[in-house]
């Protein structure tokens, strides 16, 4: 049975999630879960959504927050910080090969810039720390995970075992294939083409798909904003509110930490062109309900 703090949460997703929809399919999703719709409803498309499922039993309401990437996982776990995590990022475990562990390395560094904190067990474990404990703390604290399915990957002793506890979680799981196609519960996930790529390519395609996925783009939205902030030059400034600019959802606090950002940060409001594009991000949203 749901606490009533856990309602109030899966309802704040949801809503969150669920009103960057079409009007049409809001209330083609409410109806499928059980939930009332309105034809006469004139507030927010957020409100709508409260609204409608408020009074939804904990099943349904449980299904429809998995249904737009959300689980009572997500939320944040006290005390839980493990140093090899950036903070304010998204959190990326990488199953890989212990001999691929230079090109894991160089995908790491590569997935920095979009606001993704990646996880490679032979550069992030301290040799005096417990291996196998530094492993599920990543596993049990990261929001996603992709494996890098080179030739050998499927013989390992630890990679299946890393996709087994991130399915367990309900992660999202990517597969990256370089010679090594999807096996077994794997083969049903997104995979993409490894083999001739940069790692910078696979990392822009990663990106990408994280900011579009359901379950993860929430999360991604939250990270990136973070990043915006945090600009230090105004290279990443203009490089940073491209990747805003690309979102597909929107939280309402996000609008002013960006305005805010533009006054506080000299690195953002010096970027040519930068503070418009903050102004046009948040009219647009605006539009929206935002």
């Amino acid at each position: 049975m749901l606490t009533p703090s856990q309602r109030i949460t899966l309802l704040k997703e949801i809503s969150d999630r669920l009103s960057t929809e079409d009007w049409s399919l809001v209330d083609v999703t409410l109806s499928q879960f059980g939930m009332p719709t309105s034809d006469t409803w004139r507030g927010s498309s957020k409100a709508y959504v409260l609204e409608m499922a408020k009074g939804a039993p904990d099943q349904p309401l449980l299904e429809l927050a998995q249904h737009v990437g959300y689980s009572l996982e997500e939320a944040p776990k006290p005390g839980v910080d493990p140093p090899f995590w950036r903070k304010g990022m998204f959190r990326l475990f990488l199953s890989h090969l212990s001999p691929k562990k230079a090109y894991a390395a160089e995908l790491q560094e590569a997935l920095l810039p979009y606001g993704i904190t990646a996880f490679v067990a032979h550069n992030d474990i301290e040799p005096t720390l417990e291996w196998q404990g530094q492993i599920e703390m990543a596993l049990a604290t990261a929001d996603s995970l992709v494996a890098l399915l080179h030739p050998g990957f499927h013989a390992s002793n630890w990679t299946d075992q890393e996709i087994g506890f991130a399915m367990g979680r309900g992660l999202p799981v990517f597969a990256v294939r370089f010679g090594q196609d999807p096996y077994g519960f794997i083969g049903r996930f997104q995979g993409f083409a490894g083999n001739g790529k940069e790692p910078k390519v696979i990392a822009r395609e990663l990106f990408d798909a994280y900011r579009k996925s359901k379950q993860s783009q929430s999360r991604m939205a939250e990270a990136l904003v973070t990043l915006f902030e945090e600009s230090r030059s105004f290279a990443e400034a203009k490089a940073r509110v491209g990747h805003l600019e690309n979102l597909d959802v929107w939280r309402p606090g996000f609008t002013p930490r960006i305005e805010a950002a533009v006054d506080a940060n000299s690195q953002i409001s010096g970027s040519w062109d930068v503070p418009e594009r903050v102004a046009a991000l948040a009219g647009k949203w605006a539009a929206k309900g935002f």
